[in-house]
């Protein structure tokens, strides 16, 4: 039995109506992956807007195993705290971590966001030293577009992440970069410049599904 955690930050709790990239991830490895597996983590809540709370339980589709470590203005520093416990209860085999946008945005600049991504590293194989690592780099956003200092945070966060995903992995527990998907167009794929709308959701799970299909053999190409 192989066991996905999404950790992240707004982008995969979701909000109130939306199906999120963990229901679309779900789909891809019910559909491709030939072993027995679960989705966990010790939420399963959205986010909803009117009480900005995570309180919410209003999927578009609620029939998919829901469970998740993520949260809406939670990043990096957040999880560190958070992942060794997460990992050692959910018996967690496979991380599949998007975040870093909420840090640079509000919280840390890039060396200090990647020094947190490092402890984050740390922890989960404390808690499981066969983890595996999927991480994602900060995907397109609005603000990077007319905010000049904070698209060069990203980039050298980016930078940063791919040099951290070299330098730890090992075979007992591989780190992935996955690459940002190729196509994703903030004014196409989001619905306010940062939170996925469908199709970005498909490419957010796409560039999970890809990054462990081509360096682990793991399901297959990802179809929406």
């Amino acid at each position: 039995m192989l066991r996905f955690m999404p950790v992240g930050d707004s982008m995969t709790i979701g909000s109130a109506g939306e199906h999120t990239w963990r229901y679309r991830m779900w789909q891809h490895l019910r559909a491709t992956y030939a072993g027995p597996f679960r989705i966990v983590g010790p939420r399963e809540t959205l986010y909803d807007k009117a009480t900005e709370s995570p309180d919410s339980y209003e999927y578009a589709d609620p029939d998919f195993p829901r469970a998740h470590l993520a949260g809406w203005g939670e990043g990096w520093q957040h999880m560190v705290p958070l992942i060794g416990d997460a990992v050692r209860t959910q018996r967690a085999d496979v991380l599949l971590v998007s975040l870093g946008l909420i840090d640079l945005g509000f919280y840390t600049n890039a060396v200090q966001t990647a020094a947190n991504a490092r402890a984050f590293v740390a922890e989960a194989r404390a808690a499981n030293p066969r983890i595996h690592l999927v991480l994602l780099p900060v995907i397109p956003n609005v603000r990077a577009e007319s905010d000049a200092p904070f698209a060069a945070e990203v980039a050298a966060f980016n930078e940063l992440l791919a040099k951290l995903a070299a330098d730890l992995d090992e075979p007992r527990s591989p780190v992935l970069l996955a690459s940002p998907p190729p196509a994703y167009d903030v004014h196409h794929d989001t619905y306010d410049g940062t939170h996925p709308n469908a199709a970005g959701e498909h490419k957010i799970a796409e560039a999970f599904a890809e990054a462990m299909y081509q360096a682990w053999d793991l399901g297959e190409p990802y179809s929406a």
